[in-house]
């Protein structure tokens, strides 16, 4: 087991600097950590040393920038960090990891990534590990259904921090829970993972339907399916005994993706369902909606295993495929139970 488990007080580096990357830096940095931040972003930076808040996303929150240290070279920030937390776009993480010089040795790497690593078919626990050979002690996964406004707002949220080794995902929990975060340790690292993405896509696929006119009853059903299918997905794809498949980071965080105001995969399946294209639905939004990539991850996966996955295959036909979201969501009502 690694040596950082020893270390109470580790230097923790966030690379990110999107709306999630900025909640947890604002949640660490409330706990009374110092932490390194990166941003690829220069103005970003000036601007929040300055205002003290970040000028594109949570705008609204003060961020304690005296336990902060920024900067736009994320060489530096990583080789700074002992633990390395990840919440980079799933469609920009490439770009940016190929753009750090130094090794990831001794480092506990989290990735706070909801997605996949872009024509890999990897999740990021999966790239560290196949592709920097990064042991499974090394390595954790923060998931469950915590959307970044509420957690920004202080509002009571569950957190999973998931690693091979339960040792690894208890220490971690340490730098999260407080007052409003409860955080449960957890060993699933794969079926976390991969909720968390599928979750984005079955959430573009009730945004579709809300675009389209359908109504609550329908969404139940809708939602109830897409469970089964992620459940059943997870099950063959990884399987684990100890997997409850009913808990938060699996089904809480599905639903609270499909229902939240704050969703921005159910919003941009909402434009797609209103007769938006997706360049111009991602346009609007000026904010990555994961599910649109995860899509496509995940049929690429399923070509070898062959699964009946209804919900996800409709959303890849309507986004990918271009059919019109009328036609497939009628199609999709047919196989629904």
């Amino acid at each position: 087991m690694t040596d950082i488990l020893k270390n109470s007080e580790p230097r923790i580096s966030v690379i990110g600097g999107g709306s999630w990357a900025t909640a947890l830096v604002n949640l660490l940095t409330s706990n009374g950590r110092e932490l390194m931040w990166y941003l690829r972003s220069e103005a970003a930076i000036d601007h929040i040393r300055k205002y003290q808040h970040h000028p594109s996303y949570l705008t609204a929150v003060e961020l304690d920038t005296d336990r902060i240290r920024m900067s736009s070279d994320i060489t530096e920030v990583v080789m700074k960090g002992d633990i390395l937390i990840f919440a980079i776009p799933s469609a920009y993480f490439i770009s940016e990891v190929e753009k750090i010089s130094c090794h990831f040795d001794d480092k506990l790497i989290i990735s706070a990534v909801k997605g996949f690593v872009s024509d890999k078919h990897l999740t990021i626990a999966e790239y560290f590990h196949n592709i920097h050979k990064i042991p499974f002690d090394r390595l954790g996964v923060i998931s469950g259904p915590c959307h970044a406004e509420e957690v920004s707002m202080e509002r009571l949220s569950y957190i999973t921090i998931s690693s091979k080794h339960m040792a690894v995902s208890e220490y971690l929990c340490t730098f999260f829970k407080n007052h409003y975060i409860r955080t449960v340790p957890g060993t699933d690292i794969y079926g976390v993972e991969y909720a968390a993405a599928l979750k984005n896509v079955y959430a573009v696929a009730t945004g579709i339907c809300v675009g389209l006119g359908y109504g609550d009853n329908f969404m139940a059903v809708l939602i109830t399916n897409a469970f089964n299918e992620m459940k059943d997905f997870i099950n063959l794809t990884h399987p684990d005994r100890s997997r409850i498949t009913t808990h938060s980071a699996y089904l809480g965080d599905l639903l609270v993706t499909c229902y939240s105001q704050f969703s921005r995969n159910r919003t941009f399946g909402g434009m797609i369902g209103k007769g938006y294209s997706v360049t111009t639905a991602q346009i609007e939004m000026k904010q990555v909606a994961e599910g649109y990539f995860a899509c496509r991850e995940i049929h690429e996966i399923n070509r070898k295993l062959k699964m009946n996955m209804p919900v996800a295959d409709a959303v890849y036909e309507i986004l990918y495929e271009k059919r019109f979201a009328s036609t497939v969501m009628k199609e999709l009502i047919e196989k629904l139970m």
